[in-house]
């Protein structure tokens, strides 16, 4: 069912929770794994998907088109996965680096990643950009979005997305050079 079906369903109350239910069944998958990229962790992952979905279930209704739906729920994630790292400094007052270590720590335990040495390298070199770069670099590598799209989710030019992107490889390649 396309964006619009599902919207337009949405506007009808007698089929607004079954729209709803379809649009989370169609976006879930992308959304958890663009917040598990930021978070590392698969719990702190769901919950923070969980959230995303009920700020988009109290804001659809007000959801005027002006985006495709996806990157304005994208732009919900990416704000609530940094949001909720940021949360996560401020509460326990650690620094980033040591923010950086829980997640490369929960990274190697991580079943998903199941003995993948390339890829764990990778999502370690990724922990150490800043969480505005991670994002855009995960948009750009990972979900393959043009940069006009990412511009509409970070709410960042598309020369500033290019630079920041063209930062991100350069120290993810220093990153993994360094640890050959």
């Amino acid at each position: 069912m396309s964006d619009e079906e599902l919207l337009s369903l949405f506007e009808n109350p007698e089929t607004r929770r079954n729209a709803f239910n379809q649009l989370v069944r169609k976006y879930q998958q992308k959304v958890y794994w663009l917040v598990r990229k930021m978070v590392v962790d698969h719990d702190d992952a769901n919950d923070i998907t969980q959230d995303v979905f009920i700020k988009a279930w109290t804001a659809l209704e007000n959801f005027r088109g002006d985006a495709k739906l996806y990157t304005w729920l994208y732009r919900i994630a990416s704000n609530e996965a940094i949001n909720f790292l940021n949360k996560k400094r401020r509460k326990f007052f650690i620094p980033i680096y040591d923010v950086e270590n829980e997640l490369s720590e929960k990274l190697e335990a991580d079943p998903e990643l199941g003995g993948d040495v390339i890829q764990l390298k990778l999502q370690k070199a990724l922990l150490k950009l800043p969480e505005k770069q991670r994002l855009v670099f995960n948009l750009k590598y990972f979900e393959e979005l043009p940069y006009e799209e990412i511009s509409e989710i970070t709410g960042t030019s598309v020369g500033a997305l290019k630079a920041s992107y063209h930062w991100a490889t350069k120290k993810i390649e220093d990153f993994l050079n360094d640890t050959d």
